[in-house]
């Protein structure tokens, strides 16, 4: 019986897993990069401070807090033989952390924030994505 489950499992190489978690991080920053954007775009003044000040603050969330996860979850997936389960890409509490975080999207996005405090967040969320991101792509490029 686990031997037929098996030829259902989405199975993939390491350099896939690294591919996707690279990808992952990359495209949900983008998005929020847009969502920050188009909530900035109708602001009428301050929108060159927001944007320096959201990079600014992008850049230490990226340095002091997502290069440590993203460095974490590469070596984890390094440690994986190929033929790895693709849901693998992440571990159980990081895809509870993620849904905590869509959750938390859900709140903001409803929320009574003014449009220039949820520009701010989302720009600094997408860009720290982004650029935390790179350590996948390194690895992904140098993976054999």
């Amino acid at each position: 019986m686990e031997q037929r489950l098996k030829q259902f499992k989405p199975a993939a190489k390491r350099k896939t897993l690294l591919l996707l978690s690279a990808g992952l991080w990359t495209v949900i920053g983008l998005m929020l990069v847009c969502k920050g954007g188009f909530r900035l775009a109708p602001l009428p003044e301050y929108k060159l401070l927001i944007v320096i000040s959201a990079t600014l603050a992008a850049a230490f969330k990226s340095r002091f807090m997502l290069d440590r996860a993203a460095v974490k979850s590469i070596k984890r997936i390094l440690t994986f033989e190929d033929g790895t389960c693709l849901g693998a890409v992440y571990s159980i509490k990081t895809w509870l952390l993620v849904l905590c975080m869509i959750g938390m999207g859900v709140i903001l996005r409803n929320s009574s924030l003014p449009m220039y405090l949820l520009s701010f967040i989302y720009l600094t969320i997408g860009l720290a994505l982004i650029i935390s991101s790179r350590h996948g792509w390194r690895e992904w490029a140098s993976c054999e």
